[in-house]
């Protein structure tokens, strides 16, 4: 076998082992996401306190342009997220999801805080305080929201994605002033157990192949150093 044949094998095997140990990496950490999921099939992030002294704490504008990917929200189960809260005072909450512009004109001249940003590890939120003279009209008579719900204990609501620009609302359910809770977010992410096992199948087959190409290669080497001896 010619040297540059050899290292063509060679380096085949490698980029197929590489590709091999990226697959069952991504089909382990799919596995492990879907070993995560709650009973109805939430992804969910850990729970933080949240607070503001406002009348209602409120995310900024969230842009969701789906653009090739708007067969998102033509599916059942994909695309679908949950925003859970509950009260860490005991007040009754309301939680909704509506539209930036629609969310802006309910809450002006309203003391509302807008969350700004946010980091997970370690957890930190940046807030920035809106003043205000104005009761708002109760949320859950403001005909504004997409999904919402209210009352005591933990709210979540439910809500299919949609291409514009949306912002979370969390605030007392009467409108009073301090806004005090614990909220996670979470998403369906369906189909990570065929994708873990699918991504290991391919994996472990690409690995075959690379061991035996560096296989192919090293019987080959051996016998083109045999041949010569023989030869003489």
């Amino acid at each position: 076998m010619k040297n540059g044949t050899r290292i063509a094998i060679i380096v085949t095997g490698a980029v197929a082992t590489l590709v091999a140990a990226g697959l069952v990496a991504i089909g382990g950490l799919a596995l492990w996401g879907d070993s995560q999921k709650d009973s109805e099939g939430y992804l969910t992030t850990s729970t933080h306190r949240f607070e503001a002294d406002t009348r209602a704490l409120a995310t900024e504008n969230l842009d969701l342009d789906l653009g090739d990917a708007d067969w998102i929200a033509q599916t059942n189960d994909l695309g679908d997220v949950r925003i859970a809260a509950t009260s860490r005072d005991g007040k009754p909450l309301f939680v909704g999801i509506a539209r930036t512009s629609d969310v802006e004109s309910y809450l002006a001249d309203v003391p509302h805080t807008t969350l700004t940003e946010m980091e997970s590890s370690p957890f930190r939120a940046d807030y920035a305080r809106h003043s205000g003279q104005r009761h708002p009209v109760s949320p859950e008579h403001a005909g504004i929201w997409a999904a919402s719900t209210h009352g005591n204990g933990q709210q979540a609501v439910d809500w299919h994605i949609e291409d514009g620009d949306w912002s979370v609302v969390v605030m007392n359910a009467d409108g009073s002033l301090g806004v005090d809770a614990d909220i996670n977010a979470g998403a369906k992410v369906p189909f990570l157990d065929e994708l873990g096992w699918s991504a290991i199948g391919s994996g472990s087959f690409a690995l075959i192949v690379g061991i035996g190409l560096f296989v192919l290669a090293g019987r080959r080497s051996r016998t083109d150093a045999v041949t010569p001896a023989a030869a003489a």
